[in-house]
């Protein structure tokens, strides 16, 4: 309150003034009373249009855009102009800091791994995330200000919006069929809402594999518990003549064998998926590698198949060798279940012109078509189920070989053709292959003086 004072003095003491000076004026003239009050009138007036003008620059100021300072006056209008000007810009930084929390907040629900939606109360789209946009197919520019129900038109979603309860999230297909959304809606503010859109395609691909693994494991055990039951059934409530009874027990051990087999697979398959990773300074011989595979795929086929094993001179890979080992050995035997009596398998290395190395397994069997390839390395995926049982295979042999080489950093290729054969090839990286030229043999040379003589 400094300024009221000096204004109620500055206004008397434009009075006294005008009025003094009027009573001076009038006196010539016999009137100095009205002199006086019309001197006293006169300056109170230039006071007020002084102030008058003061208060119309304030108010021009406050009409602009208020980016300078307010007019610097002196007294009342000074005090108002300073104290607008304060509360502006304490009103500006405010503002400012609640715009740098506005875009802090929506950067990250930008980085949010899910789809944010942010709705108004007649269920316009007021802003979405990158991540939004690509679930439901929305341009976050254009879309601004269109009914949500307008874009996406799922019917699942359409009526699960209009519902109003949110208590649990809906399941629809992804706009461009490319999966599946979870989206959840929560109500916020005066009939707002927030919605969260996720993609659980993986999720859903992850639990029905893992429904199906669980389905397959129990029907591959099942059954030969069912055979071995009935055999043991038998022999305990039949009399059986020495033949009969060799004849079962050789059934029994083949199941017990089978079940053996699957559960040694299964946790081949974990030991893959939880172990370290193969070392690269642990060199193995790829013609080691070859040679059992040879010699298991021979005991296998037992003189049925016509077998051609390439050299592979000095070369190696790093990793681990029961790993390589095991996914070389399941191709081979592999191709001599699959290939008819008198076909021909190959086993052969080579190095690539990048530098990888190429280790491929190919026969003249049965074959493969083209829809069933993407879907060989499924666990427990056969083309025939059938065949693969009589020819006493798990499912699992060609997923243990696609872990092992995924885990030497390689990959598998599969070529294959119905009645012309299959090839898989296992490829690995330059980096986990090298050649190491053979030792020269000591007995072939000899010393004289500084030279190397040839015996």
């Amino acid at each position: 309150m400094n300024w009221l004072l000096p204004r109620l003095l500055a206004g008397a003491f434009a009075m006294a003034a005008g009025g003094f000076i009027g009573y001076l004026g009038g006196a010539p003239l016999q009137a100095p009373v009205i002199g006086a009050l019309l001197g006293g009138s006169l300056g109170v007036g230039l006071l007020a249009l002084v102030d008058t003008l003061r208060g119309y620059r304030l108010i021009h100021w406050l009409s602009g855009t208020q980016e300078g300072p307010a007019p610097r006056d002196a007294g009342f209008w000074g005090e108002i102009g300073y104290r607008v000007e304060r509360s502006i810009r304490n009103r500006e930084k405010s503002m400012a800091l609640e715009q740098t929390r506005l875009a802090q907040f929506l950067s990250a629900m930008e980085a949010s791994p899910n789809g944010v939606l942010l709705l108004d109360e007649a269920d316009q789209i007021t802003w979405c995330n990158s991540i939004a946009a690509d679930h439901f197919g929305l341009d976050p520019t254009r879309d601004r200000r269109q009914r949500v129900t307008n874009l996406v038109r799922a019917p699942a979603f359409v009526a699960y919006l209009q519902a109003g309860q949110y208590a649990e999230p809906v399941s629809i297909p992804e706009p461009r069929g490319r999966g599946t959304l979870s989206v959840l809606v929560r109500e916020y503010g005066e009939g707002l809402k927030l919605v969260l859109s996720q993609d659980v395609t993986a999720r859903e691909r992850s639990d029905a594999m893992r429904r199906d693994f669980v389905a397959n494991v129990s029907h591959e055990i099942r059954t030969p518990l069912t055979v071995l039951s009935g055999f043991i059934e038998t022999m305990s409530s039949l009399p059986l003549t020495e033949v009969e009874r060799r004849r079962v027990l050789s059934l029994m051990g083949q199941q017990t064998q089978r079940m053996q087999t699957l559960v040694s697979d299964l946790l081949t398959l974990a030991q893959l998926e939880g172990g370290p990773r193969p070392p690269s300074d642990r060199w193995v011989s790829v013609g080691k590698l070859l040679s059992q595979a040879h010699a298991d795929a021979v005991a296998l086929s037992m003189g049925r198949h016509q077998f051609n094993v390439s050299d592979a001179d000095g070369a190696q890979l790093a990793g681990t060798e029961s790993e390589l080992m095991s996914s070389i050995v399941n191709l081979a035997t592999n191709a001599v279940r699959y290939t008819p009596e008198g076909g021909r398998i190959g086993m052969s290395w080579r190095v690539r012109d990048d530098g990888s190395g190429e280790v491929t397994v190919s026969d003249t069997g049965i074959g493969v078509a083209r829809e069933h390839i993407p879907r060989l390395t499924e666990r427990f995926y056969r083309v025939d189920g059938s065949r693969s049982r009589e020819t006493g295979g798990t499912g699992l042999g060609l997923s243990i070989v696609k872990h092992v080489v995924q885990r030497h950093g390689g990959e598998l290729d599969v070529q294959s053709e119905p009645g012309k054969g299959s090839s898989f090839c296992l490829i690995f990286p330059a980096a986990r292959v090298r050649i190491v030229e053979p030792a020269p043999d000591p007995k072939r040379f000899t010393r004289s003086g500084d030279q190397a003589v040839s015996n």
